[in-house]
């Protein structure tokens, strides 16, 4: 997971040896590995990389520090801050590979493929004359073919439906926005939803303006989902929690070895939505940044939590650039909720792999399906600003436990997502019936639009002719969630160039009808009122 903690400027200047660092043993411990490297380059027996040796022996030092201190080799760090970035080079596109074949799933629009005429649906049969079929094509091979310096030209051969002839665009790579809120719209009159995927650099200002724009909708009540969220940069996260509460209020504090890395962070400005009751989704994938703002808004009161427990990053990474051009991201100071919960959850160096399993472990206890099997240390209780019981000791619980639902779930269904079934035969049938769907407004989409039996026989043979066995009380156990999912994203390919700033608002409206911890969200936004009313006469679903 990609849950990198960064505190807005306070890490500039830092320096290596400060503090009480004992310099010599440092400086006796370096002349120790390159007389190791020495020897090791001039006498082994056979050829070696010594470079490549380095880079082991500093992953395999770091392991014996925290599971988030890190290293990051040159070649890896430009894929490794795009994550967080507001913007990268590139061609515009959302691709999906299927049947070892690129695929245009969307143009983005404004960007320089839309510009010269690639639709969706489009197969990318070759760039620059390399091809892209085959085994070698996966996420990072795609990435370094279309990704490229702003202004330089890529030739890409495309295959389009109907024609078995290639056609051959050349595109002009250019300054490609990312977007880290996936949906924002008003549920009903008065209810605005916010889905927000990570905390990169234009997070807060995109909050801001999706909130506002629901302001202008009548929002009086909030639901705000950071599920399956990796978190980010640090003042992302605060900024975005100081919108919500109000006073000068804590949000989160740091605590580190070197005084140098503690510090409070609290409420400050007038924010766009101080009143009115906040309900926030979280999940097992939703840690570090996500976690500082669940916790802030748990803790002063200000929204009641649904979902399941959140995943427990608390650590603090410091990103230095080393001379070479790669990066070490260094844990210099743990997060603090309010109440004084440390965010982090339990981990020994010794037993990293036990710590990369947690997740996996907690569906074998049962965590996901029952609010029973997660135990409570005694000695870890918390209070919130009103004197609500919470807990410590790794990750944030919420007030309202929602199982993962399974019901829908099966071995069949999870086949047609492994090869891509169903996304590629929505994109097939948006492009065969193209003209009729585009003339219907989406309300009326929503409302009418069926997937027919036919349909899903369609989907089936597909299936069938892709190797995927049918199980037929497998394939009827999943069956409603095989229709909204195909009809979720036939509306994705309908609307979504329509869609401000990449937001897939009917792709997510249309699934709401799936998502239990959301149907769950909006029976309680009453009880969320309550709360940030100073009513707390309900007693917490821990």
């Amino acid at each position: 997971m990609l849950a990198v903690a960064l505190a807005g400027g306070v890490f500039l200047g830092a320096t290596m040896f400060g503090g009480n660092t004992n310099l010599s043993q440092v400086i006796k411990g370096v002349d120790k590995i390159k007389e190791i490297l020495m020897y090791v380059d001039r006498d082994y027996v056979d050829k070696v990389n010594t470079e490549e040796l380095v880079d082991y022996s500093i992953e395999k030092m770091l392991e014996k520090l925290d599971p988030h201190t890190v290293y990051i080799p040159p070649k890896d760090i430009t894929m490794a801050r795009s994550q967080l970035e507001g913007d990268f080079d590139g061609i515009g596109i959302e691709f999906n590979i299927f049947k070892d074949t690129v695929y245009v799933v969307a143009p983005l629009s404004g960007g320089p493929s839309e510009a010269v005429g690639l639709q969706t649906g489009d197969k990318i049969v070759s760039v620059d004359g390399v091809a892209m079929t085959g085994d070698k094509v996966d996420n990072a091979f795609v990435f370094g073919k279309l990704r490229g310096r702003r202004g330089s030209q890529v030739k890409l051969g495309i295959v389009r439906k109907g024609s078995k002839e290639s056609k051959y665009f050349t595109v002009t790579r250019d300054k490609i926005p990312q977007y880290s809120i996936d949906a924002t719209y008003m549920v009903d009159a008065q209810t605005g939803y916010i889905r927000v995927n990570r905390f990169a650099a234009n997070t807060y200002e995109e909050f801001k303006s999706a909130l506002s724009d629901l302001k202008g909708q009548g929002l009086k009540r909030l639901v705000l989902d950071l599920r399956g969220n990796p978190g980010g940069y640090m003042d992302r996260a605060t900024n975005m929690a100081d919108e919500l509460i109000g006073g000068d209020r804590l949000i989160v504090y740091t605590d580190g070895k070197d005084t140098r890395y503690d510090q409070q962070t609290k409420a400050n400005k007038n924010g766009l939505f101080e009143k009115g009751g906040v309900v926030v989704l979280v999940d097992e994938g939703s840690a570090s940044a996500s976690e500082i703002v669940a916790g802030a808004l748990q803790d002063n009161d200000r929204a009641l939590l649904v979902g399941r427990r959140t995943f427990g990053k608390g650590l603090v990474q410091m990103p230095i650039t080393l001379s070479d051009g790669s990066e070490l991201r260094l844990t210099i100071s743990r997060y603090f909720t309010p109440s004084g919960r440390s965010i982090q959850k339990p981990y020994s160096a010794a037993k990293g792999e036990e710590y990369e399993m947690d997740l996996e472990k907690r569906y074998e206890h049962g965590e996901y399906f029952h609010a029973d099997s997660i135990k409570f240390n005694d000695s870890l209780k918390y209070k919130t600003v009103g004197g609500r019981q919470v807990y410590g000791g790794g990750g944030i619980m919420p007030d309202v436990f929602v199982p993962r639902d399974t019901s829908m779930m099966s071995p069949y269904l999870y086949a047609l997502w492994n090869d891509g079934v169903i996304r590629e035969y929505a994109l097939n049938y948006y492009n065969d019936n193209r003209k009729n769907l585009e003339k219907t407004p989406f309300q009326e989409y929503k409302n009418n639009f069926n997937v027919s039996d036919k349909i899903l026989k369609e989907i089936v043979d597909e299936a069938t002719r892709e190797g995927v066995k049918f199980r037929e009380k497998e394939f009827d156990r999943s069956r409603e969630y095989i229709r909204t999912q195909t009809k979720a994203l036939i509306a994705r390919s309908i609307f979504q160039k329509n869609s401000a700033k990449g937001r897939n608002n009917e792709y997510y409206q249309i699934m709401a009808s799936t998502d239990e911890v959301y149907l769950q969200a909006l029976k309680h936004l009453d009880w969320a009122e309550d709360i940030e009313r100073g009513n707390f006469s309900k007693i917490s679903n821990k």
